[in-house]
């Protein structure tokens, strides 16, 4: 039987051959989604289904429509990471309201598709396209290419506008917004097909990084501009670009006041919207846009003492309301016209949309679950999915699809329909077990060895798993947040997954009791967790302790060996911040502020400062492409722990960016860890 790290890596983490990127028609006479051929099948195809029946029906196939190959161009690839999109051919689709036609780019070739009649055409383009864009016609398709924003259809394909200058582009998200506002475009249709609201990025003022090849010396290093904490951030403008090619330029930063663009919506009806935020981002405004002359008129205004949330599908309409979802008291709740109406206790995490006269949101009243919802005006709730872990769901027409994942694996239904999924079984079956432990209420879960390993119930060395920082959960009932965390505990650990403060889904003040400091309350909830668990259960081995983790998480690890080597004895810290005046605006200077103004948070949280505290094994695995946390904090670690005379080992991963798709690489990783633990715990 293949063993569980090959399965995970060839699988990308058993995504591959399952449903996904759900939409459905306004109408609600279909159901669009992606999904591969097979569970070890990375390339996605375009599927329909009819919410009536249940047929499944294949829309557009990479492997015919490509038939002579080709590659992704560098924007569609950045994209992809922004997204941490682990999959290939079809991986983004947009269409009219009925999901009648949609669009989509391949190897950066542009495709029309006309969903019930079979027919998928190719366009003319630039064969370099990224992020196709339907017009409300269904005729055209406006597209970027490079620094450009390119139009093409039935009169041929032609550049609309673009960048003069090598630093100046049309139509793409700059970095923060990608990475962490998750406006992921930069290009909207206006609703009569006219003219769009085009994004104008000026990288100039941003400083210019650089990201080399070690393994290839005679490669040219790969330039990027990176808005790390305190720096510029790239020069962000708006104009309305009719088809003929003038401009007519947007005023939304408001004589300075704003300074990040989070997202742009423009329906029939009302006035273009926009929700922007200023730098601190202690207040977010929503703008209505007079597109005969460019100004702005600020509609909506939310203001907090440390951020003001960005929250999926948040601001949005609701017949002539205006909703919001803000932080009132104990709870985030969906707020009509400046008037909360969802209960105190449920804690909103996603708008979905409307559908007739209610409003369908995502949202948990324990953080290990999330429901799907519907709220009427009167703040009346009606759960439409629950029963245990994450539901997310796409709505339309008096259709809802649902996507679950929960403790038994993952599936999308429509209405009593299952949708088909491809995807294999993990040959692992992790059991988690789940705690609420300490003064804080943590939330826990243990894993302990299967049945099947022969443990004969002694004391086990403990592996801490953590992700444990803002923006991510790990403890929830869902079965893939715990595969790896099961693989290590069927090789012989107590596999220990704490979410302590700053994480999402236990409120308002849970959240922003990481303010200023991101590294005492984070490795606090870590410790008191592992206490109370082991106090209460003798089969963990407190004398031998170990923590691992990516990103944060890898953070989470080297900090917790710096300053407590009391409680840890070995960690693995893959791809760690180790300096956050080296990562980037807007989600470093949420939480520590602007290093200027607040640099106390910066020198506390400093790994590298503390690097003379190392006393235990640590092992640094990092990514040289990652152009998120770049190389250089690691680099920079372990420079310093070099200087400070303190033995550690660095693994670095040549080619691979933040995340690991590389299935050799994704495979051996987790390997390598195991041997690094067993060395390190005298196992």
């Amino acid at each position: 039987m293949e063993d569980f790290p090959r399965q995970h890596a060839r699988t990308r983490r058993f995504s591959c051959g399952a449903p996904r990127t759900v939409s459905v028609a306004d109408d609600g006479s279909r159901v669009l989604f992606l999904r591969s051929a097979s569970g070890g099948d990375p390339v996605n195809s375009l599927w329909c289904l009819d919410p009536a029946s249940g047929e499944e029906r294949l829309v557009a196939d990479p492997v015919d429509l490509l038939a002579g190959g080709g590659d992704e161009s560098t924007l569609e690839l950045s994209r992809r990471e922004r997204a941490r999109e682990v999959g290939e051919g079809i991986t983004a689709y947009d269409g009219l309201p009925d999901l009648s036609r949609v669009c989509f780019v391949l190897a950066g070739r542009v495709f029309l598709a006309d969903v019930d009649g079979g027919r998928v055409v190719e366009l003319a383009s630039s064969a370099d396209a990224f992020d196709a864009r339907l017009s409300p016609d269904g005729a055209s398709v406006a597209y970027v290419s490079g620094r450009s924003v390119r139009i093409t259809g039935a009169g041929g394909d032609q550049r609309l506008i673009g960048g003069t200058t090598p630093t100046v582009s049309w139509g793409s998200a700059e970095f923060v917004a990608a990475e962490e506002m998750g406006r992921m475009r930069g290009h909207w249709w206006a609703p009569d097909g006219g003219s769009l609201l085009i994004a104008r990025v000026d990288e100039a003022p941003v400083d210019e990084w650089w990201i080399a090849s070690p393994v290839e010396p005679w490669s040219v290093p790969r330039a990027i501009r990176y808005p790390s904490a305190g720096t510029a951030n790239a020069d962000v403008g708006l104009g309305l670009v009719t088809l003929e090619g003038t401009v007519v330029d947007i005023d939304w930063s408001r004589g300075g006041e704003f300074g990040y663009l989070a997202d742009v919506r423009w329906e029939e009806g009302p006035p273009p919207t926009l929700v922007v935020q200023s730098r601190d981002q202690r207040t977010l405004a929503v703008l209505e846009v007079d597109v005969s002359t460019g100004s702005t008129r600020e509609v909506y205004r939310i203001e907090g003492d440390d951020w003001v949330e960005l929250v999926p599908g948040a601001p949005c309409r609701w017949a002539a309301g205006l909703v919001t979802v803000e932080d009132r008291g104990g709870a985030r709740r969906l707020v009509v016209d400046g008037e909360a109406i969802s209960p105190d206790g449920l804690q909103v995490r996603r708008i979905v949309g409307v559908d007739g006269d209610r409003m369908v949101v995502c949202a948990s009243t324990d953080p290990l679950d999330i429901d799907v919802v519907a709220m009427d005006r009167d703040g009346s709730v009606e759960v439409l999915a629950s029963g245990g872990g994450v539901h997310t769901a796409a709505v339309g027409g008096g259709v809802l699809a649902v996507s679950v994942a929960d403790l038994e694996g993952s599936r999308l239904s429509v209405g009593d329909h299952l949708v088909a999924s491809f995807a294999e079984e993990p040959v692992v079956d992790p059991v988690p077990a789940f705690h609420v432990v300490g003064e804080r209420d943590l939330r826990a879960a243990v894993l302990f060895p299967a049945a099947s390993s022969g443990w004969d119930g002694s004391p086990l060395p403990v592996l801490l798993d953590p992700y444990g920082g803002p923006h991510a959960q790990r403890v929830q009932r869902v079965r893939g947040q715990f595969l790896t965390s099961q693989w290590f505990a069927d090789q012989g650990f107590a596999v220990v997954v704490v979410d302590g403060r700053g994480t999402p889904g236990r409120g308002p003040a849970w959240e922003r009791a990481v303010r200023g400091d991101l590294a005492g309350p984070v490795l606090e909830d870590q410790v008191d967790a592992l206490h109370a668990l082991a106090g209460a259960d003798q089969r963990l081995d407190l004398d031998r302790v170990a923590i691992r983790g990516w990103s944060f998480g890898g953070y989470l690890a080297a900090l917790a060996v710096l300053r407590r080597p009391d409680v840890f004895h070995a960690a693995i810290a893959g791809a760690p911040v180790t300096d956050w005046r080296l990562y980037d605006t807007h989600y470093t200077e949420r939480y520590l502020g602007h290093p200027d103004e607040e640099p106390a948070n910066y020198e506390g949280t400093d790994l590298c400062a503390e690097a003379r505290s190392l006393a235990r094994p640590l092992l640094l695995v990092h990514g040289l492409a990652d152009d998120n946390v770049v190389a250089a904090h690691t680099l920079a670690f372990s420079r310093a722990l070099l200087e400070a005379g303190r033995p550690h080992r660095v693994l670095p991963l040549s080619g691979v960016t933040h995340m690991t798709p590389r299935e050799e690489v994704a495979e051996n990783l987790l390997l390598v860890q195991l041997d690094f633990l067993r060395e390190s715990l005298e196992i």
